[in-house]
C-alpha cells in the first residue's frame, strides 16, 4: 500500500504541474513546473523524503529506460540532425564545460555557505 501512496504523490505532484502549465499564458513545460512544485513541498517539510524514497529510487534505478522513447523519437528527425551537425556540435562542445564549471562553483558556494551558517550560533 505504501508504493502506491507513493506513487499517488508523485502523480499528484504531476498533475499539478499540468494544470498550471494549461492555465500559464505563455507555453513552459510542466514537469519542470511539477519538479520544481515538488522541490518546494520538501523544502518547505510539508513533504518527507521518506514520503517517496522507493518511488523515487525506483525511478533513478530505473532512468536510463526512460530514455529509450526520446532516442528513438530522433530518428524521425535524422534528416534535420544532420544538416545542423555542426552548429549542434558546437553548442555541445561549448556548453558541456560551461556547465560543469557553474555547477562546480556552485557546489563550491554552497558548501562555504554551509560550513559559515555551521559556524554560527543560532541567536
Amino acid at each position: 500500500m505504501r508504493i502506491l501512496a507513493q506513487i499517488g504523490i508523485v502523480l499528484f505532484v504531476c498533475l499539478l504541474g499540468e494544470a498550471i502549465a494549461a492555465v500559464l499564458p505563455f507555453p513552459f513545460p510542466a514537469s519542470v513546473i511539477g519538479m520544481v512544485l515538488l522541490f518546494l513541498l520538501l523544502a518547505c517539510k510539508w513533504l518527507k523524503p521518506r514520503h517517496i524514497q522507493e518511488k523515487s529510487n525506483f525511478l533513478l534505478s530505473n532512468m536510463a529506460f526512460f530514455f529509450i522513447p526520446a532516442g528513438v523519437g530522433l530518428l524521425d528527425y535524422l534528416d534535420v540532425l544532420k544538416a545542423n551537425l555542426i552548429p549542434l556540435l558546437v553548442i555541445c562542445l561549448v556548453t558541456t564545460p560551461l556547465v560543469f564549471l557553474v555547477t562546480g562553483w556552485t557546489v563550491q558556494a554552497v558548501m562555504k555557505w554551509t560550513a559559515r551558517k555551521e559556524d554560527k550560533p543560532d541567536v
